[in-house]
């Protein structure tokens, strides 16, 4: 009767000690109390990014399959941002920490081969500096900071942002209509991402504009248990599946970049009878 006794009383602080630990691993993952760990960086081990990999001359290593390329180059081209424009000073407002558009387009537009890209932005600095350097005796001999060396840009990208939004929609309304609440809880932690973006060409010499172009692109991000669970499990799921609009943004103009090139495939300059800029078809009364 004794050692049934101590069995029974060793199986019940045994169950005690299961409990005891399965509670503080359930309150570990599923509290709002924060606890973070990490791992050792993984060399190019980012996720979901359209445009990747580098570029050299008209080689190109890691670039996105589905970024369209060009057998010949078409000329050289410079990216130019309207910082003072509305779409920037929205832009900025909204995601300050994305910065300038630009050194993702000239990554892009390099790896297609479809344009040369020159410099006409900050760096700009860099190369004055050097010239006057020089002009100053300050630079070895022969280091050739001579003028005429700078290469014009035949055409100038202005790259702008139409729409980007986080979150646009949920899915817990359909879910709910077929799962009841619980459906509606997992629904509402499906959030879509969205973003669309316009690429306008303009030749540099005369000012037509060559080409136009509108993407588009969406994501989800998948918030599954927040609902369900509450938010510590909920906020973890969302941060490690979310996809930062900075990507969505991105593949946003990889798409408008991709409409662009395949028009250029088939381009055929505009003309009006009389020339350009001399009176044009539409005549005006008297």
């Amino acid at each position: 009767m004794a050692q049934c006794c101590r069995f029974v009383h060793s199986s019940r602080r045994f169950s005690q000690l299961f409990f005891t630990c399965f509670s503080a691993l359930f309150f570990l993952l599923f509290s709002n109390a924060s606890y973070a760990f990490d791992t050792d960086p993984e060399l190019g081990g980012s996720k979901g990014n359209t445009v990747s990999g580098g570029t050299a001359g008209r080689s190109s290593q890691g670039a996105n399959s589905q970024l369209e390329s060009c057998n010949e180059t078409l000329g050289t081209l410079a990216v130019v941002e309207d910082k003072n424009a509305d779409w920037w000073r929205n832009y900025y407002h909204r995601y300050p920490r994305l910065g300038s558009t630009v050194p993702v387009l000239r990554m892009m537009i390099q790896q297609s081969n479809c344009f040369v890209v020159v410099e006409r932005g900050r760096a700009m600095a860099n190369m004055r500096q050097e010239r006057e350097l020089e002009a100053l005796g300050e630079l070895r001999s022969g280091s050739g900071f001579g003028k005429g060396q700078v290469v014009a840009a035949d055409y100038a990208m202005n790259p702008s942002i139409q729409f980007s939004q986080k979150g646009t929609g949920g899915v817990g309304g359909a879910l709910g209509g077929l799962l009841g609440s619980v459906g509606a809880a997992i629904g509402g932690g499906i959030k879509s991402n969205e973003a669309a973006t316009t690429l306008l060409l303009t030749d540099n010499r005369s000012g037509v504009q060559v080409s136009a172009s509108v993407g588009s692109a969406k994501n989800f991000d998948y918030a599954l248990l927040g609902g369900v669970l509450g938010g510590g499990f909920g906020a973890a799921a969302g941060g490690y599946s979310n996809t930062p609009q900075g990507k969505v943004i991105t593949a946003a103009f990889v798409d408008s970049y991709n409409q662009m090139v395949r028009s250029l495939r088939n381009y055929k300059a505009q003309t009006v009878k009389g020339g350009l800029g001399k009176g044009g078809r539409l005549g005006i009364g008297n």
